[in-house]
């Protein structure tokens, strides 16, 4: 058993070594891209804390959802945290997997820059939305006299930057259209759904999409509107990009950049050692019956005696 263990556990870090000089190779390559996409992120968060200081708490708007859903209440408002988080670390980890499972689909590195390129696309959008109206936000935090509602003028410039990172995002009020959480949720939940293996999982993913739709509403981070119009941008975002970005091949039909073990790699070159061997290796239209005209080498065996005597002329 622990001779088993030891084997199994020296196979698994093996593979770990070969895939992550894989993915080093292509962060060597695709770095740019990744730092774009996470300045990016700086910046939606930015505009995000910046809206916080033009927010006017009112009275709530009238809603549907709030009409159908009761209000969850401070006490279970973490519930519908809890569930993003869950989904978040549950999508980070799945797309790590290729460093220890064979069934390897994916690279990481280029699922993270499709998943970037998608965020920034909705959270341009959505910048562009919440600054154009703002509205009173429906949050416990950001109405009526709460102290949270407004932010005071910032003393200096770095006060703006730093974001007050979390604190800052869980509590800001303003940046409601549309929903910051279901961009994230639906970005991976298509993600998973396009390059995913597991139709039970895609099932899940999909009805937690649409309980946690539910849960924004009855915790009051986000009137109806903020959700429903999540759900067609991101969607309409996501299958736009797929049409322009260039497609990742499918890791289970094309040859790994690594072979995945010695025993592979030397079954490889045994066969091609075999194929020079025998002479299978050259390619078939080498053994043509050539004939040569004038000193020259003619692949359609026939003598041109026009161009010899042209060329004996010249």
């Amino acid at each position: 058993m622990t001779i088993y263990i030891a084997r199994e556990a020296f196979k698994l870090w093996k593979r770990i070594l070969a895939e992550t000089a894989v993915e080093i190779k292509l962060l060597l390559d695709k770095w740019k891209l990744i730092l774009l996409g996470l300045i990016c992120q700086y910046i939606h968060g930015l505009a995000a804390r910046g809206v916080h200081y033009l927010h006017q708490p009112g009275p709530l708007l009238q809603d549907i959802g709030f009409l159908i859903f009761p209000e969850l209440g401070k006490e279970k408002g973490y519930i519908s945290e809890s569930l993003f988080t869950f989904v978040f670390f549950s999508f980070v980890l799945w797309t790590f997997h290729p460093f220890i499972f064979h069934s390897k689909r994916i690279y990481t590195v280029l699922v993270w820059i499709r998943v970037l390129a998608c965020l920034v696309a909705c959270q341009f959008l959505r910048i562009i939305t919440f600054y154009s109206t703002q509205l009173p936000g429906p949050n416990y935090h950001c109405r009526e006299g709460s102290k949270l509602a407004r932010l005071p003028p910032p003393d200096s410039i770095f006060e703006v930057l730093l974001i007050n990172f979390p604190r800052g995002v869980i509590y800001g009020c303003g940046d409601l259209i549309f929903s910051s959480h279901m961009i994230f949720i639906l970005v991976f939940v298509l993600t998973y759904q396009k390059y995913g293996s597991r139709r039970l999982i895609k099932q899940i993913a999909w009805s937690i999409a649409v309980i946690q739709s539910l849960l924004i509403v009855a915790s009051r981070k986000h009137y109806s509107v903020d959700v429903v119009v999540a759900w067609y941008t991101v969607n309409l975002v996501v299958f736009f990009l797929d049409k322009k970005l260039p497609e990742m091949g499918d890791r289970s039909s094309s040859a790994p950049l690594l072979p995945s073990s010695l025993k592979e790699r030397d079954s490889k070159s045994k066969e091609e050692h075999h194929k020079l061997v025998n002479g299978n290796g050259i390619d078939n239209n080498d053994w043509r019956p050539r004939s040569q005209v004038n000193g020259k080498i003619s692949d359609d065996g026939s003598h041109n005696l026009l161009l010899e005597s042209t060329l004996n002329g010249a």
